[in-house]
């Protein structure tokens, strides 16, 4: 897997920049990377050291559309909860 390919986006809610006081940051990452590619491409592309990672699988959620009131299944997401040894991520970068 290509390091652009393994990182979807990262997570900007309130819990998520409140985890930041603790060095915690929030990403959502491809369903198919694993912790490894996940590390090895945090770690090229933001240029930091990484103490360790937590993945979390949040299943998708059964949602009825359309006039016939149809069954979709909406797709998993797979979120990953990253501690940094020293350092920050800048989220909010100044223009």
């Amino acid at each position: 897997m290509k390091i652009n390919e393994a990182i979807v986006r990262p997570v900007l809610t309130e819990k998520a920049t409140n985890l930041t006081k603790d060095n915690v940051y929030l990403f959502e990452v491809s369903t198919k990377a694993n912790k490894h590619q996940i590390k090895t491409s945090l770690e090229n592309l933001l240029k930091i050291k990484i103490k360790n990672i937590r993945v979390n699988v949040r299943k998708g959620k059964t949602r009825r559309t359309g006039r016939r009131m149809t069954v979709k299944q909406m797709s998993d997401r797979k979120m990953v909860f990253v501690k940094l040894k020293e350092g920050k991520i800048d989220m909010f970068p100044q223009t």
